[in-house]
């Protein structure tokens, strides 16, 4: 396992840092809060300029052709400056499985908007009646040369601003995924809102007519493993810099605020306190350079990405928590810019499996392996 990078990222995460330090502000956040809109439509068109939204798309259709370790860069920069875009919905839930499993024809009416002109893409993989997004009860029929979908999935994010949502479905050949149109006649959104003021979408499908299927029916389940395995190392990526960013504003301020005549950072208890988090903020970007890695060697990351999604959802909310309470009263209040970390590194941490569950998935996993060797 080799951590340097090459210039290649070198430059993308320096693009990505200095877009995002330029665009996102205080200010900017707080009129985007007020507004209930959430999505900023100038930053997201210019991530789109520089390629950035379109890192994983293969460069037939006009994209980068990269992978998971340069979108984990990206992603850490938005989680550093809590930029309100749909960058993991776009390129991990849309833009990464139409690449891995989409015909010609998919990629280049699909992905080539993303490359070309800002497009959005994400995917239903939320349903209250299932716990396993590879287990949907949303059924499709065959009809005619196309199907025909009907249930209900919650949490569907940027559905209204997407271009096409990956919708999995029971069929009679077994779990098949489907790019299915957020504006079709037939679908019905209603707008529901995130731990971190996302507005996320309740998509009630009520007999729409989808005639795209990714991969091949009953291909479903392992298309949406695949697409929750790289879904949960973005989150873990996304929290790296949610935690670094809080850590860093929380050292500054305890180094300004003074009591007793001196700066509380030179506590002991707010030390040690500081201390302790900036461990956690290096444990889980070590976790999280391992599984992309992994995954970007195509080697087996089940239990690396599981590792680095507990981290993300432990050690993030440490670091959080210790952020708010070395600021005080002013940490709660959401005027100040703090409290957005603690609102992104909730999402982040219970989003497709909160730290008991990922741990009960990581055991299972490496006790299967266990049995297996012990098989052999």
């Amino acid at each position: 396992m080799d951590f340097e990078w090459t210039e290649e990222q070198e430059s993308i995460r320096e693009l990505a840092r200095q877009i995002f330090a330029d665009r996102v502000s205080h200010e900017r956040l707080l009129e985007l809060e007020r507004s209930g809109e959430w999505f900023d439509a100038e930053l997201w068109s210019e991530l789109a300029r520089a390629g950035l939204t379109a890192l994983a798309v293969p460069e037939q259709q006009g994209g980068g052709g990269l992978g998971v370790l340069e979108l984990a860069l990206v992603l850490e920069e938005q989680g550093r400056h809590t930029a309100p875009v749909p960058l993991l919905a776009t390129t991990v839930l849309g833009a990464l499985p139409i690449a891995a499993f989409g015909s010609d024809a998919q990629r280049e009416r699909w992905l080539r908007p993303v490359a070309d002109a800002a497009g959005v893409l994400s995917a239903a993989l939320v349903e209250y009646a299932s716990s396993d997004p590879t287990r949907p009860r949303t059924s499709a029929k065959r009809e005619g040369d196309g199907w025909r979908l009907d249930g209900e999935k919650h949490c569907v994010s940027a559905a209204h601003l997407a271009g096409a949502v990956l919708v999995p479905a029971r069929t009679a050949e077994g779990v098949t995924m489907f790019l299915v149109d957020p504006k079709a006649k037939e679908v019905t959104l209603e707008r529901q809102i995130a731990s971190h003021r996302e507005p996320q979408w309740r998509m009630q499908l009520s007999g729409v007519l989808a005639e795209d299927v990714l991969g091949a029916p009953g291909q479903g389940s392992e298309i949406v493993a695949w697409i929750v395995e790289r879904a949960a190392l973005a989150l873990a990526a996304i929290q790296v810099g949610v935690a670094e960013e809080a850590m860093r504003r929380t050292a500054l301020y305890v180094t300004e605020r003074k009591q007793f005549g001196k700066p509380i950072g030179t506590f002991q208890g707010v030390a040690l306190r500081a201390a302790d988090a900036w461990i956690d903020v290096e444990a889980l970007r070590g976790v999280v350079l391992q599984a992309a890695w992994r995954i970007a060697a195509g080697r087996d990351a089940q239990a690396a990405v599981a590792t680095a999604k507990w981290w993300a959802a432990t050690a993030g909310q440490r670091v959080v928590l210790t952020a708010q309470h070395l600021h005080g009263g002013i940490g709660s209040d959401i005027e100040y810019p703090i409290h957005r970390y603690f609102l992104w590194a909730k999402q982040n941490e219970l989003l497709f499996g909160g730290a008991n569950q990922t741990l009960a998935a990581l055991g299972a996993h490496l006790v299967g392996d266990a049995q297996a060797q012990a098989e052999a």
